[in-house]
């Protein structure tokens, strides 16, 4: 009987890992990845299947509801774009890839100041929530309910006591560990929070997988941030395992506000099924400088590899030179190509990651990829003043991009990402002077893999398997 027992078990289990392989083949979101699935699901089923369910990434259909339900909105923005459309002897870079990819046009009349660690970041945001007077969306990653948690919490709260509409989501997954009196707080003081058990979402696959990472707030649609930094005490530096945190946010006005805020209605309807369009202001103000923008949000979601492509069109773009910064780099082919071949094209290509470990596998991942973009020419930085996690990348002196996309798998195909692209070379500028900073504070690694410490040597080629992952 036992025995009997045993057999069924095993043909019951390798049923499921067929299915779960034909499942991966046919939607797996690329060719590596299904391939790797298949092979791993067949070769070890009794890990391969409840890895699978977990972990296994397709297309998320469902979220495109949100923008089906949006798109008068995106209408409304692209008509009212024909007003406010840069001049072309403004642009001297293609926008229309980054247009495409964001559903979105390029909009002029847009400013930004860089925020370039968490003093200067939840300075400027806690000071535009004082001064908010209509509503306050807010949404991130990770919050926390330490100090820093704690005064966001506060100055909400506040907000919501003299009159500001207040709505507050978060990732489910990111704040696993954000305590429910956190929410409750907040929603007896009357703000409209959205609680990460009854966030709407497939929970028939445990797709843990799909996470929010985008870190959004939106001040009565005038004003808006966007940018690398969660709420916690770490960001400010205060968290002795990592020291300095060295990550970047953005403040920006101008149209792309309105821009920005509709990705956060698209979140909040899907998390939500409630729609915010009629009871916002869409009608952010040209605040006379010329900085042309546009927000690019890319998620599971789209229909195409949009996070991904982001990447590829700026690099593609680059003539002179292309500097990103990411805390993860676990690139697809597609964009490891580029890389090589903008390098090979004679354009100045540098890459800044952190030496500092964060999360241990993709920062071993990232050495199985260094010697390649290295023989080509890319210049790879390591940073060592403290961690450093921001998102961010400038091309020749006329794009400047900061957001929430790192360099990464889980970026380009499992996170919703969002990222401030701004074509105008007073921006770009900004950004070369801070990536310089950050290059002082940083060494070339020029040791290839053979010669680093040997749980590097080993370790990098086995994170780079599961990679599709990561």
């Amino acid at each position: 009987m036992w025995s009997f027992i045993v057999a069924l078990s095993v043909l019951l289990l390798f049923i499921a890992a067929v299915l779960c392989a034909v499942r991966a083949a046919q939607t797996a979101r690329t060719p590596q990845g299904a391939v790797g699935w298949v092979v791993f699901l067949l070769s070890v089923p009794w890990a391969g299947v409840p890895l699978y369910l977990f972990l296994g990434h397709h297309r998320f259909t469902g979220y495109r509801v949100a923008r089906r339900e949006s798109e008068r909105v995106v209408q409304g923005i692209k008509t009212y774009s024909q007003h406010i459309r840069p001049a072309p002897e403004t642009l001297t870079m293609n926008v229309k890839p980054f247009e495409a990819i964001a559903n979105l046009p390029v909009l002029k009349g847009n400013e930004a100041k860089l925020l370039v660690d968490g003093e200067a970041t939840f300075g400027a945001i806690f000071d535009a929530l004082d001064a908010a007077q209509d509503y306050i969306l807010i949404q991130f990653y990770i919050v926390r309910a330490d100090d820093l948690g704690l005064r966001l919490q506060a100055k909400l709260i506040e907000a919501a006591a003299r009159g500001v509409k207040v709505r507050f989501m978060t990732d489910a997954v990111g704040s696993y560990h954000l305590p429910n009196s956190y929410y409750e707080d907040m929603r007896s003081a009357g703000i409209d929070v959205v609680m990460p058990a009854d966030q709407r979402g497939p929970k028939f696959r445990f797709q843990l997988n799909y996470r929010n990472h985008r870190k959004t707030v939106v001040i009565d649609g005038i004003t808006g941030f966007i940018g690398g930094h969660n709420v916690g005490d770490e960001y400010l530096g205060l968290d002795p395992k990592f020291g300095r945190w060295r990550d970047t946010h953005m403040r920006i006005s101008g149209p792309i506000v309105s821009q920005l805020q509709l990705i956060f209605v698209e979140d909040w309807h899907w998390a939500r099924d409630e729609d915010l369009l009629d009871e916002l202001n869409w009608a952010a103000p040209d605040v006379g400088d010329n900085a042309n923008a546009v927000i690019v949000a890319t998620g599971p979601g789209d229909t195409t590899e949009t996070g991904s492509m982001m990447f590829f069109s700026a690099i593609a773009a680059a003539q002179e030179r292309i500097w990103l910064a990411s805390p993860y780099f676990v690139p697809d082919i597609d964009v490891m190509t580029a890389l090589t071949n903008a390098a090979m094209r004679g354009v100045d290509v540098r890459l800044l990651v952190p030496d500092v470990i964060d999360h241990k596998m993709p920062w071993l991942a990232a050495f199985a990829y260094f010697d390649e973009i290295i023989e080509a020419g890319v210049k790879v930085y390591r940073y060592t003043d403290g961690f450093m996690h921001q998102k961010a990348f400038v091309v020749d002196h006329t794009l400047a991009a900061v957001g929430t996309t790192n360099l990464d798998n889980r970026s380009f195909r499992l996170n919703f990402e969002a990222m401030a692209l701004f074509f105008d070379a007073d921006v770009a500028a900004d950004l070369d002077e801070m990536f310089q900073v950050d290059f002082e504070n940083s060494y070339e690694l020029v040791k290839p893999l053979a010669l680093q410490p040997a749980f590097v040597r080993y370790g990098a080629p086995l994170a780079r398997l599961v990679s599709p992952i990561l």
